[in-house]
């Protein structure tokens, strides 16, 4: 529950960022993780809820309600105001197989579902989650844990997005051989090629992607299963076939604007005109997808 009073103690701080004159030289992440002591008061700003709505992962209203993932969020906020970090590490891999993917890019449900929130700031998880498992990659305390014993089970799993790595996690501790089918030439779908580097740099998805090799899981890249592998190959070599595919064909049978094409209506996010001397982009909405255009781009 972090400290009795800190609520009334402590404000809301979230993490600053780089100067724009360093920004503008790379793609890097620019948040700029908050001390250890700040992120301690920043745990200690949980409260003692009666009924703490921020891991609940339901829905109220038809909208989104809590972690998805049921995030043990006000034991970690404790055990991090304790200055145990180890131990909170070890509560946050009890529900989320990728924490340092989800506290950079999550919309953070929890911290809307936070009671703290209905009068005040509510508590920095997403912050929290991050300053977590960075050190635990820090410290050496998140290393390969291959399971002990194998079942002798093979899964084939199709796609190497968030939804594949995390099949093949779950699936791989559980004693199974897994091996995840990629047709792109990267591993990591949507966490590779759908997030910009300012949000999620690519050394930290592959920095997970080589804990799971080094715990048994095999990965083929280029490989489009129906096309260099049938479904019955995959059906005779393998015991189980997992399908964790996403998708690349934008969805607009029912948003066009009148007047477009369907191919106008896909790209109708943006139009952009190269010049020698300048790059313009048109931007329709303001969403989070081109938030990060706009980011990306400046």
């Amino acid at each position: 529950m972090g400290k009795p009073t800190g609520f009334k103690e402590f404000t809301r701080q979230t993490p600053s960022e780089r100067p724009a004159s360093e920004r503008i030289e790379n793609w890097n992440e620019f948040a700029v993780q908050l001390p250890v002591v700040e992120l301690q008061d920043q745990g200690a700003r949980c409260m003692d809820c009666g009924v703490p709505f921020c891991h609940t992962g339901g829905l109220m209203a038809n909208m989104a309600a809590g972690c998805p993932v049921n995030n043990l969020i006000p034991e970690w906020n404790d055990l991090v105001y304790h200055d145990l970090w180890s131990e909170a590490l070890d509560r946050l891999h009890k529900t989320n197989n990728f924490p340092e993917f989800t506290g950079r890019v999550c919309p953070a449900p929890c911290e809307g579902s936070c009671v703290l929130g209905i009068h005040e700031p509510p508590v920095t998880i997403k912050n929290i989650e991050r300053a977590i498992i960075d050190r635990g990659f820090e410290e050496g305390w998140v290393v390969p844990m291959p399971p002990k014993q194998r079942t002798g089970k093979k899964v084939a799993i199709i796609g190497s997005g968030p939804a594949g790595l995390a099949a093949a996690a779950q699936l791989n501790q559980a004693g199974h051989l897994c091996t995840v089918y990629e047709r792109d030439d990267r591993l990591g779908g949507l966490l590779m090629y759908g997030i910009p580097n300012m949000k999620l740099e690519k050394e930290t998805v592959e920095r997970r992607l080589d804990l799971l090799r080094k715990e048994g899981v095999e990965f083929v890249t280029n490989t489009e299963i129906g096309k260099d592998i049938s479904a019955d190959e995959l059906k005779n070599q393998f015991d189980a076939v997992v399908l964790a595919v996403g998708s690349t064909v934008p969805n607009d049978s029912s948003r066009r604007h009148p007047g477009e094409t369907s191919r106008e209506s896909t790209w109708r996010w943006s139009s952009c005109m190269v010049t020698p001397k300048a790059f313009w982009i048109r931007i329709w909405k303001m969403g989070i997808t081109f938030q990060q255009l706009v980011k990306t781009s400046s």
